[in-house]
């Protein structure tokens, strides 16, 4: 969780994107596969989440479409904020075990960023599908982060 949340404060601190950070990791061997980090508005498109970074970069590595295949060892993400709802889609697609987040959705909203339609059934489908999903570690760490992006007045690029 420490990485997603430095990946997503050199992105404030260097002005490149929004205030989101990801990685994914072998869970038996903890290896970093890949890193993530916001590009919506250096690219100018709006999927370019971190954690959808974190899922390209990552299956591109492996060779596979997915994270879950039977010739690999699974997969998890840890995430410096809540993913919106676009996010957990491609979670269920990318086939990760397990996610990880930080900041809280509640957090995000706070500097008017829309998550999208994010239920207590959609975590409940992942769960269905043997996804863990473990909240708001080192949330303090990952807020400070999105109140930095504020006080310097960063875009809000959805709300």
């Amino acid at each position: 969780m420490s990485l997603a949340i430095a990946v997503s404060r050199e992105n404030v601190e260097r002005g490149t994107g929004g205030p989101f950070g990801a990685a994914i990791f072998d869970q038996a061997s903890g290896k970093l596969i890949s890193v993530g980090m916001n590009s919506v508005v250096r690219y100018n498109n709006c999927a370019l989440h971190a954690e959808v970074m974190a899922f390209m970069f990552a299956q591109q590595r492996v060779g596979s479409f997915t994270l879950n295949s039977p010739a690999l060892s699974p997969h998890e993400l840890f995430t410096s904020c809540e993913p919106c709802a676009m996010c957990l889609g491609a979670t269920l697609w990318s086939g990760v075990r397990r996610v990880v987040y930080g900041a809280a959705r509640e957090d995000a909203s706070q500097l008017n960023f829309e998550e999208g339609p994010v239920f207590a059934e959609s975590y409940k489908y992942l769960e269905d599908r043997g996804i863990v999903i473990e909240r708001n570690m080192l949330r303090n760490e990952a807020r400070e982060v999105l109140e930095m992006y504020r006080a310097r007045g960063g875009k809000v690029y959805n709300g």
